[in-house]
This record gives C-alpha cells, sequence and structure tokens, in this order.
C-alpha cells in the first residue's frame, strides 16, 4: 500500500496510520457482518460493558471466534480463563466446550465480575463457567491446591507486567497437548523497544523471553490487525508436562 498522504472525501487530509486503521476496521467490518455473524448474546455483553464503564479491550468479534475455533480444534473440555472483564472471551470459549465440559475464568475486580456474571447468565452459561474473583496471582495456587485441571486450553489476557507469572502458573496447570494463547503481546510493535519505559511492554518482553527459554512448549506469535489496532497472540502448544522430563 502506499504511503501517499490523501485526502478523504472532505478535502481532509488523512495521515498513511490513520488510513491503514479505517482499512482494518473496515475489513474487520466485513469479516464479521459476513463470516462472524451478528450474535444477541454477544452485542448484549459488549452493550453492558460500556454502559457500566468498562474498558473496551475485549477480543474483537473476529479473535473471539478464533478462540472459539481453537477450543473446537483443541478438542478442549476443560478451559482456564485468567482476565474475565465483562465475559466476552469467556463467552466464546464457552460454548466450543462439549457437554460435560467447563470453564473457570478468574477476575481480580469485582465491577468487572458483576458485569460479567450478568452477562454469562444472559447467554445462558451459567451451568458451565465458574467465576472467580479475586487476583489471579492468589486464586491460581488455590486451584492447584483444589487439584483442579489439567485445563486443556488456557487464555491469558489479564494485566501484562505479571503475564511471565500467570503462564508460569499456566504451566503448572496444564499438561502435554494443551494450549496457552496469551493477547496483547505485540504492543503495536513496541516490544522491539528494549529501552521502554512502558511495563505493559517489558512485561510482555519478559514473557518472550520466559517462553523461548522453556523446552517444555512450542510457540510462535501472530500479529494482528484490525479494529483494535495492531497487536498480536502468543500460542504454546505444551511439549513437557511441569516437572516432568519426558
Amino acid at each position: 500500500m502506499s504511503s501517499t498522504i490523501r485526502p478523504d472525501s472532505s478535502g481532509s487530509v488523512i495521515e498513511p496510520e490513520t488510513r491503514l486503521q479505517q482499512q482494518w476496521t473496515a475489513v474487520d467490518e466485513f469479516v464479521e457482518r459476513l463470516v462472524v455473524k451478528p450474535d444477541g448474546a454477544l452485542e448484549a455483553a459488549l452493550q453492558a460493558a460500556e454502559a457500566a464503564g468498562l474498558p473496551a479491550i475485549s477480543v474483537s468479534p473476529s479473535q473471539g471466534k478464533l478462540l472459539h475455533l481453537l477450543a473446537r480444534v483443541q478438542g478442549a473440555r476443560a478451559i482456564l480463563e485468567i482476565g474475565t472483564l465483562a465475559a466476552y472471551s469467556t463467552i466464546w470459549l464457552a460454548r466450543a466446550l462439549p457437554a460435560g465440559g467447563y470453564l473457570v475464568t478468574l477476575e481480580a475486580d469485582a465491577k468487572h465480575a458483576k458485569v460479567a456474571r450478568s452477562n454469562i447468565l444472559r447467554a445462558g452459561l451459567d451451568h458451565i463457567i465458574e467465576l472467580q474473583v479475586g487476583r489471579a496471582l492468589e486464586t491460581l495456587p488455590r486451584l492447584e491446591s483444589e487439584g483442579r485441571g489439567p485445563f486443556d486450553l488456557i487464555f491469558i489476557d489479564a494485566d501484562k507486567p505479571n503475564t511471565t507469572e500467570y503462564f508460569r502458573w499456566a504451566r503448572r496447570l496444564s499438561q502435554r497437548g494443551s494450549l496457552i494463547i496469551v493477547d496483547n503481546v505485540v504492543r503495536n510493535g513496541a516490544i522491539l523497544d528494549t529501552a521502554s519505559a512502558d511495563p505493559n511492554v517489558q512485561g510482555m518482553r519478559r514473557f518472550h523471553e520466559l517462553v523461548a527459554a522453556d523446552p517444555g512448549v512450542t510457540a510462535t506469535v501472530i500479529q494482528t490487525v484490525g479494529g483494535k489496532g495492531y497487536d498480536g497472540f502468543t500460542i504454546a502448544r505444551v511439549t513437557v508436562d511441569e516437572g516432568r522430563t519426558g
């Protein structure tokens, strides 16, 4: 695509970055209309989040469907989500579960959890989704002590500076063949900046270094563009159970 600065239909000059974002958003809208398709429960979840003043940081509809498809391909029967927000991604993931499957989702903020519970109930998924409220670094050890898991798929979409710790816990609560998916790992390309003062960027840099040094997983990073801007997912498959050598 040309980087030439061009005017829009009103004659106003549009910077190349803005034009790119407009195109990404338009493609997202095209995909959502034809492939993802409108969904009442999911749209209501986003509306409830907006009405409650929650940050607009849920995954996009096309990304939500990607999570759903990955869970289906994985054949996941037990899913763990770290970071519920309004339960938008939670609903996408839970809908991929077979009969007898379940999902545990962790949310630190009681206000977010209240909105999420309402959205889960509206979607008719309260019988298979367990929402636990509290800091994940306190809830995760409790899950382990209760013998929960192993989980077939773990989705991490919480505060970025603690992502390395969440990943360590994901490894403990997974098994060989599990998928661990982490969101917001590219940070608009800022992960290239070794001197960044942004704790979110540094958190993701530490996370990627941890994944690279872990012989028990095989992973890749998928860059994404769309209505949410430029970011990406890390997808890791567990090849060696935590604490085991073979």
